[in-house]
């Protein structure tokens, strides 16, 4: 569903000024660190990367599908994209000054979301920033989905409460500094949650 997705969402911040203003905002904290590089992880179609490259953001990103990192670059040839995991990031140890991960842990079980945060951990330096942007609700909620744009697929959607996942960064060492919750916008049917997280010194 790789090309019908890119083609509903080629940029999904476009009209959500409200989440654009976050990504700023991230954007400028990672900026006043130095140029150390910065993950946008689940880059999806590429559209996020770009724009934080247009910040002045020195950025690449990483998504599990080969089909999303080839349509990425082909859409923003001049930025980088490659195949990764995030339970299991292909990078060294404190190399990052940011990781910007935005409707990607949602499809990440609760067994392995432990292990996605001690690897932001472990690759981001010293002080570094981590931007996490997902639907919430009231509660924790499993969801599949056997059917999207026409395609037939088994897709897991995992909803979580801030709290929740405020609860597991800090278990990973990476302390919360800030959580805005968004109203559902036009189709959407749920919260927007993003939490800013830092990495101590």
């Amino acid at each position: 569903m790789a090309a019908d997705y890119t083609e509903r969402y080629a940029d999904h911040l476009a009209d959500l000024p409200v989440d654009r203003a976050l990504v700023a905002a991230f954007a400028e904290l990672v900026r006043a660190r130095g140029s150390e590089p910065v993950a946008d992880i689940g880059s999806g179609p590429g559209h996020v990367t770009a724009r934080l490259h247009d910040l002045g953001v020195p950025v690449f990103g990483v998504d599990l599908s080969p089909r999303m990192v080839a349509l990425a670059r082909r859409a923003h040839p001049e930025l980088r994209f490659h195949v990764g995991s995030m339970t299991s990031l292909d990078l060294p140890d404190e190399t990052l000054g940011g990781i910007l991960a935005l409707y990607s842990i949602i499809h990440v079980p609760d067994s392995g979301l432990s292990t996605v945060f001690e690897e932001f951990h472990r690759v981001l330096a010293p002080g570094g920033h981590v931007l996490l942007g997902f639907q919430t609700g009231p509660e924790d909620e499993h969801l599949r989905l056997t059917e999207r744009f026409g395609h037939e697929m088994s897709l897991d959607y995992w909803f979580r409460t801030p709290d929740r996942v405020t609860e597991l960064l800090t278990k990973a060492g990476l302390t919360s500094h800030a959580q805005t919750i968004r109203e559902p916008y036009e189709e959407e049917t749920r919260p927007r949650a993003y939490l800013l997280a830092r990495k101590p010194q």
